[in-house]
């Protein structure tokens, strides 16, 4: 859901951040204590709800920063929205994968030469082609 003109507020940026983190989603009181126990900056999960709900809409850039830690993402995603629409792009491909309960597999597969990825890739196609006969 884009703001203004295609801009995307930071209320919507951290919104895609909660969700994309999985289900369920982190509360914002585990996210304060993460950025605070983790990376020493004083943050209140009122104040993160606040900025996700657009109540706040002027965080400072340590506070930004932060968030972006916590999250995983570079600060850039919420101050240029072309690098957020590529972030979200990824974030949503991990949500789909997530969702598909591929993740796992994904994840293992990583750790896999790449001739038994190869293996992988091909027993997938196979069993994707089974169960999707031409019309």
């Amino acid at each position: 859901m884009a703001g203004t003109e295609g801009v995307f507020s930071i209320a919507e940026k951290l919104d895609r951040l909660f969700r994309a983190a999985g289900r369920p989603e982190p509360s914002y009181m585990t996210v304060a204590d993460g950025i605070r126990d983790g990376q020493g900056v004083p943050i209140s999960h009122t104040y993160i709800w606040q900025l996700r709900t657009g109540r706040r809409d002027n965080p400072t850039l340590q506070h930004l920063t932060a968030l972006a830690a916590y999250f995983g993402v570079p600060v850039a995603y919420f101050l240029d929205d072309e690098q957020a629409r590529r972030i979200d792009t990824q974030l949503g491909l991990l949500s789909r994968l997530r969702d598909a309960g591929v993740a796992e597999i994904a994840l293992r597969a990583a750790d896999v030469s790449p001739r038994g990825r190869e293996m992988i890739s091909e027993a997938i196609r196979q069993v994707w082609e089974s169960e999707h006969p031409p019309r």
